[in-house]
């Protein structure tokens, strides 16, 4: 059975960057597109990148040229870069598979 588990999250300053990844239990990494979303609060969740298993990228217009999107076959993992932040940006990360349930993401917070 496939799941993700989503970690990394904190607190940090607006132009600060953070990390936060996905583990991917259960299928190999490379296998399928993985896509992060994130949710702010009083928001609807919003898709803001996405990796293709042939290792294509694609992001939303509002973290484009901030935010990268990667995969460490190595550890099975999907991670997010996140440089430049705004308090805009502060919401619950999560990540989805096509093969699992959601996870229960990871909070990210852009605060001074």
């Amino acid at each position: 059975q496939v799941h993700v588990v989503e970690s990394g999250g904190g607190l940090v300053q607006p132009g600060g960057s953070l990390r936060v990844s996905c583990v991917v239990w259960g299928t190999p990494v490379t296998l399928y597109a993985v896509t992060w979303y994130r949710q702010g609060p009083g928001k609807q969740r919003e898709w803001i990148a996405t990796i293709t298993s042939g290792g294509d990228t694609n992001y939303a217009d509002s973290v484009k040229g901030r935010f990268t999107i990667s995969t460490d076959n190595a550890t099975n993992t999907v991670n997010l870069q996140m440089n430049s932040l705004k308090p805009e940006d502060t919401a619950v990360y999560y990540c989805n598979h096509p093969k699992s349930s959601w996870g229960q993401g990871t909070q990210v917070t852009v605060s001074s």
